[in-house]
């Protein structure tokens, strides 16, 4: 009897063990799988995230259906720059009529705060100095007066200019509007690379 006894005994701590040993591993990896979940998060929240093109507003430079990185983190550290790819919140002027608050928008930076900008004679013009875009579509059919960017605001344009929802439209972008900087395309990927 006491043998029989010893033998289950001796069988059940293996079992123990081994449940003990299954239920570590399904917590180690509800743990690994909300770290993950977690750095994503973070990850997407303030270093980069990927973006969908859904118009041709910045066609020849990007085409409906591209996917792109958007980096983040350089405007922590720098200011941004003529000529950056930006991806930014609608400003109030678009929300008023219509876009939501989170429906992202992508253009290029052509005047920073500070500086005059003009449309006139097919070409862009900063402080007075006309600007050579060879990556427009088309020169711009419309003519824009002189208007100056104010403190903490960026006049933005597609590159397919005659046919871009942009600042000679509805006027500044506010800074704390920008989510960040275009940085490289994934899709297509015959496309593959920076922009």
């Amino acid at each position: 009897m006491k043998s029989e006894e010893k033998t289950a005994s001796q069988t059940s701590k293996p079992q123990n063990q081994k449940e003990k040993s299954n239920l570590d591993k399904i917590k180690e990896n509800i743990l690994i799988l909300a770290i993950a979940l977690g750095l994503s998060l973070l990850i997407r929240t303030f270093i980069a995230e990927p973006r969908f093109i859904p118009s041709d507003s910045m066609f020849p430079t990007l085409e409906i259906g591209d996917r792109l990185v958007i980096e983040k983190v350089s405007y922590y550290l720098d200011s941004p720059q003529f000529g950056d790819i930006i991806v930014f919140n609608p400003p109030t002027q678009l929300q008023e009529i219509g876009y939501a608050a989170d429906q992202a928008f992508i253009k290029r930076i052509i005047g920073k705060p500070g500086e005059i900008v003009e449309v006139k004679n097919g070409r862009v013009y900063i402080d007075n100095q006309p600007q050579f875009e060879r990556y427009i579509a088309e020169e711009p059919h419309y003519q824009l007066p002189p208007v100056k960017v104010p403190e903490n605001s960026y006049f933005v344009m597609g590159d397919n200019r005659n046919d871009s929802n942009d600042s000679h439209v509805w006027g500044f972008l506010p800074k704390e509007n920008i989510i960040g900087r275009a940085v490289f395309r994934f899709w297509p990927i015959e496309r593959f690379g920076g922009v």
